[in-house]
């Protein structure tokens, strides 16, 4: 039977509403940042390291807001609300680009999955959703 992947992601929202964002260096699309979760380390530890590692920023992780299935390669991505504490902008080996982005900048650069995983996180009065998705499109649910 095959295995499942767990991903985390940062969804970083500053004051002022915008949204940290980076340009993967391997495609060049626009995604919030993450990675792959440690064996050893708590979801919320995970989504805070790969923030830093591929933007510079470190954060507070402030909650749950949604976990998103690739069903096409097996990923389970666990997305989470976070607030910056520190750190500045910097590119890694994984960005080519580090910014702070609108909603309609989100809207209007990054593809529908990981769009809406920024636009669940954004939306502070709901609980966390659960989508899924072939990698491109949205899925319905079941």
């Amino acid at each position: 039977m095959p295995l499942h992947s767990v991903s985390v992601a940062g969804v970083v929202v500053r004051e002022d509403g915008r949204i940290l964002a980076i340009r993967r260096a391997d495609n060049g699309t626009w995604e919030p940042p993450g990675g792959v979760l440690e064996l050893d380390e708590h979801p919320e530890q995970g989504a805070a390291r790969e923030v830093l590692e591929e933007t510079g920023m470190r954060v507070e992780v402030e909650r749950l807001t949604g976990v998103y299935k690739n069903m096409t390669r097996g990923v389970v991505a666990l997305v989470f609300r976070c607030r910056p504490t520190g750190g500045e902008e910097t590119t890694s080996t994984e960005s080519t680009a580090v910014e702070w982005l609108t909603r309609d900048e989100v809207e209007t650069r990054m593809g529908e999955v990981y769009a809406v995983r920024i636009l669940d996180a954004l939306d502070t009065a709901s609980a966390p959703r659960v989508r899924a998705h072939d990698g491109r499109h949205l899925l319905e649910s079941a």
